[in-house]
């Protein structure tokens, strides 16, 4: 019996995904860090421990910050340095558009909130391990965010014009889907360009990605006058 528990045991953290967790530049929230210490999927490793090209995938978990996106750029770069199979998931405090980008070329392939649950952590771990993009969370996904956005403080309203924008709609097209005046959709547009400083389309359809709001569906109906009555209020 204790044999088969040992060798349960044994294949299964064979089987564990390595997760490197870096300190600096700026951290990781100590309850999170528990967490996915703690999660059977995962074997947390040390930098030394990084197999050069092994067998097993491995995942670096980087904490990085708008404000010092510099210090995250170049901790990314030393870790992808000469581990090409190795992916990085940033963890971000504040992130604008700019710094997203540089961290990007710096080598980070995706990014989760710092509130972000450690199981959806976990998820988005394992999934870039496996060589796919991290699923966005039911949150994130929905048609309009629950709360306002860390990452460049947009609101429920913005964050679901930029999910429109992003798609090629047209500022009338917008207003039409989402029942509001054509004003108020250039608003909340200067809004989003002041925010992101971009107004590229290309960098619209990035951020939207990598803040994972769900895409636009051609079946997708336009709001009613009565629903968008009650958003408006939290608009």
């Amino acid at each position: 019996m204790s044999q088969a528990v040992n060798h349960t045991a044994s294949h299964t953290a064979s089987r564990a995904v390595e997760l490197l967790i870096v300190d600096e530049p700026s951290g990781l929230d100590t309850r999170m860090r528990a967490e996915l210490e703690h999660a059977p999927a995962l074997r947390t490793i040390g930098e030394d421990d990084l197999a050069r090209g092994g067998p097993v995938p491995a995942v670096a978990l980087v904490p990085v910050d708008g404000a010092g996106a510099e210090a995250g750029c170049a901790r990314i770069a030393a870790l992808r340095d000469g581990r090409p199979w190795l992916r990085v998931l940033a963890v971000f405090r504040t992130l604008d558009a700019s710094a997203m980008h540089r961290l990007i070329a710096a080598g980070a392939d995706a990014f989760v909130g710092c509130g972000t649950p450690a199981d959806e952590v976990c998820a988005s771990v394992l999934a870039l391990a496996k060589g796919a993009p991290p699923a966005p969370s039911a949150a994130a996904s929905s048609a309009c965010p629950p709360a306002e956005d860390p990452a460049i403080g947009l609101t429920p309203r913005e964050a679901e014009v930029l999910r429109f924008l992003s798609a090629g709609f047209s500022n009338k097209e917008v207003a039409r889907r989402l029942s509001l005046s054509v004003r108020t959709v250039e608003t909340h547009r200067l809004n989003l360009r002041r925010k992101t400083q971009t107004g590229r389309l290309k960098d619209l359809v990035t951020l939207a990605r990598q803040l994972g709001l769900a895409p636009v569906l051609d079946t997708e109906a336009p709001r009613s006058p009565a629903r968008h009555t009650a958003h408006a209020a939290r608009a």
